[in-house]
């Protein structure tokens, strides 16, 4: 299985995402430039967490303008993995793979420290190693990560099951405790904590390290029906 972090001006946790990768699966991982428009060759894409573009205008706002997204895109249709983690997660909405928005955390102020999420839907390839009602240590480290959406598309979340984390304890505002969501297809998943931060007890935890575990077990699983048919 082959992985791509994407790499922006700004990014800073892209070396976190190729280590995690790296460290935790043993598997081939590039830094792919935000100037790429080829993205073939990738099974899962990362995209990565920073101040991509310094947050001007507003965060994800200049990067989702990026040649690369284009293919991030086309990937996501293709029904490729897609993880926007933090500033990624950003990206992701204002690219209009994930649904909703992401504000000024309600306190106005940067928020850096350990969060408890619950894993709500265990049923994706990003999930799958995790049990349903879980709750698991994941860092945060932002100053907009208060997702809001309208009514409407909440109610979709909802029935679609594509709300992945919530917080045990809301830090940032978030609409109904929300830390993590998916598309409807379940391929693309947007979240603020660090999982790539939560992969080796010398880290505080090592409850990140599943989610790496469970995308590649996914692909493992599609890889090898796909061999037998």
């Amino acid at each position: 299985m082959r992985f791509a972090v994407l790499v922006f001006p700004g990014s800073n946790c892209d070396i976190d995402c190729y280590k995690a990768v790296e460290d935790t699966l043993g598997e081939p991982v590039d830094y792919v430039w935000h100037t790429a428009t080829d993205l073939s060759a990738y099974d899962c894409i990362l995209v990565p967490g920073g101040f991509s573009y310094g947050d001007y205008l507003r965060c994800g706002a200049i990067s989702r303008f990026a040649p690369v997204m284009a293919e991030v895109a086309k990937a996501a249709e293709q029904g490729k993995y897609i993880l926007g983690i933090c500033n990624g997660f950003q990206i992701l909405t204002e690219a209009g793979l994930l649904p909703g928005t992401l504000r000024r955390n309600m306190s106005l102020k940067f928020l850096c420290h350990d969060a408890v999420l619950r894993v709500e839907n265990n049923e994706t390839p990003f999930t799958s190693d995790y049990a349903k009602g879980e709750e698991i240590v994941v860092p945060i480290a932002h100053g907009e990560g208060n997702y809001y959406c309208d009514e409407e598309t909440m109610a979709k979340l909802k029935a679609n099951n594509q709300i992945i984390f919530t917080y045990a304890s809301n830090p940032n505002g978030s609409l109904n405790d929300i830390a993590g969501i998916s598309n409807e297809q379940g391929n693309v998943v947007g979240m603020m904590p660090h999982p790539e931060r939560a992969v080796d007890s010398l880290l505080g935890s090592e409850d990140g390290k599943r989610m790496f575990t469970s995308i590649l077990k996914a692909w493992r699983d599609r890889h090898d029906a796909a061999v037998v048919r």
